[in-house]
């Protein structure tokens, strides 16, 4: 028997469409910046820049994935979140 005939078929590697297509059908989050990140640690107002907010009732819809989740954990005191879809 030669290798060829009991090897596994390779595996299709993912690619971004696929990830992103499952990232889109996860939904989405509102976030409304309801207090300032002024004397708070560093990485708060990092945090804040990362969901794409900065100044006082800022409002974004980003999608509800496990790293939004978690970078609106850290900030939940200064933020709001308003809808998910």
């Amino acid at each position: 028997m030669s290798d060829e005939a009991t090897k596994a078929p390779a595996k299709k590697p993912r690619t971004r469409a696929v990830k992103a297509t499952k990232a889109a059908a996860k939904g989405t989050v509102t976030v409304r910046q309801v207090a300032s990140a002024a004397g708070r640690y560093a990485y708060q107002g990092q945090t804040l820049k990362g969901l794409g907010l900065g100044k006082i009732n800022r409002v974004r819809t980003l999608q509800d994935t496990p790293e939004v989740r978690g970078m609106i954990a850290r900030v939940h005191h200064l933020i709001r979140v308003e809808s998910g879809s």
